[in-house]
């Protein structure tokens, strides 16, 4: 499992605030697109497939759901970090 591409974004999602997009290479056989990290009203960081109008179009049992989220939060503490330090 690898994260393919990923880009930070600042946007309002239901009242929560989306942080970055991402695809992700699930195994060799199946790829997903425009994930999202979400980083929700109480602090906790989540991932959600993409919509279909009102629909989501994957879910993800909890582990794997664990796993995801971890993997996009290194990408995104990696990238912040050097704006972080780009600024300083």
């Amino acid at each position: 499992m690898q994260i393919t591409d990923f880009k930070t974004i600042d946007e309002p999602s239901g009242g929560h605030r989306a942080i970055a997009v991402f695809d992700l290479e699930l195994t060799d056989e199946c790829r997903l697109y425009g994930l999202r990290l979400l980083r929700m009203r109480d602090g906790r960081l989540l991932t959600f497939a993409p919509q279909s109008g009102y629909r989501r179009v994957a879910s993800f049992a909890t582990p794997l759901a664990e796993r995801i989220t971890r993997l996009a939060l290194d990408q995104y503490e990696a990238l912040t970090a050097y704006d972080r330090i780009r600024a300083a």
